[in-house]
């Protein structure tokens, strides 16, 4: 058991709005509540809820202004979160409170995840278990197509005034070089988490946990393997056990490890226009400029190298 990391009590108008809307949900209307904030979050607040008499603690899931411009949908990440819960890795749901938009949910007994722990060999597997259990679950409304996306964010900050930067153009040619090569050879869609940080894991003990599924949606797996391995610097060999666990195959196929290769640079795309679009609609201090910056940077860096056209060709030449 951990406790969690809290930015202090809650109390106010805000706590009174809280315990009023919590008053909708059976099992816990007519008691006292107490609502703890919790560290993190840059597209939505998360408060640690206790409850008189109950041992249970859940959490409450506020969204942040305009995330809608992100892509983010509360009913489609509500569904999402549900349909996790039932494959056993997303946090159990208790409600979801309209129409002010609020998910209630469990709160997770657990450890947290280090920078330094996903890359054992032992976590990758565990992590790519979780992800074959997502991706194995049910459909969940909502579609996740990352290129489309990006394109989606570039209007929507150019509609803002916010300046695109020049390696915008560069990005979207090698976005489309990657979008025919997967186009000519697609796979089915499955529902994703598409935000696989570490700061999103829960170690119970016994399974990796995924919570923060507001960019879930149908989309294509190795997305989800790829924004796990960029986000988390996963070196060659550690892709190669990343997919290893994930397929349940010590045999690791040339066109499946590309697409892992190819999604880590659509991945940092998409990251790098989040970081564009927030600079026109969040109040945050945050520099989201430089953050923009960094993940062009990178895959700019990683479409310049042998890796990357070699990946390309492991797809074309991927049997039918």
């Amino acid at each position: 058991m951990t406790t969690p990391a809290t930015d202090g009590e809650l109390r106010g108008e805000l706590a009174d709005e809280l315990t009023r809307a919590m008053q909708r949900v059976p099992e816990l209307a007519g008691r006292a509540l107490g609502f703890t904030a919790l560290s993190g979050g840059i597209t939505n607040r998360n408060f640690l809820v206790e409850v008189s008499g109950v041992p249970d603690r859940y959490v409450i899931r506020l969204a942040g202004n305009d995330t809608h411009l992100l892509g983010i949908s509360r009913e489609v990440e509500h569904a999402a979160t549900v349909a996790a819960a039932g494959v056993g890795v997303g946090p159990e749901v208790t409600a979801f409170i309209r129409p002010e938009g609020y998910l209630v949910t469990r709160f997770i007994e657990g450890t947290s995840v280090s920078n330094d722990a996903v890359h054992q060999a032992t976590t990758i597997a565990r992590v790519a278990d979780s992800i074959r259990r997502i991706h194995g679950g049910p459909a969940i409304p909502g579609l996740f197509i990352p290129l489309r996306i990006v394109e989606a964010y570039r209007a929507l900050a150019a509609d803002r005034a916010v300046p695109i930067p020049v390696e915008y153009a560069h990005a979207h040619a090698v976005g489309q070089r990657i979008e025919r090569a997967l186009v000519e050879r697609p796979i089915e869609l499955r529902p994703c988490h598409n935000d696989l940080l570490n700061a999103n894991f829960i170690d119970d003990g016994t399974r990796i946990r995924i919570v923060d599924w507001e960019y879930a949606g149908m989309g294509d797996p190795f997305f989800d393997l790829g924004n796990f391995s960029v986000n988390h610097g996963l070196s060659e060999g550690e892709d190669h056990l990343l997919l290893q666990a994930y397929d349940a195959d010590a045999n690791v196929r040339p066109d499946r490890i590309a697409r892992i290769t190819l999604m880590r640079v659509v991945s940092d795309f998409r990251e790098a226009m989040w970081g564009v679009l927030q600079q026109g609609i969040s109040s945050l201090d945050v520099d989201f400029v430089a953050y923009a910056g960094e993940h062009f940077e990178r895959l700019l860096a990683a479409a310049a190298t042998p890796a990357f056209e070699a990946a390309l060709e492991a797809i074309q030449d991927q049997e039918s």
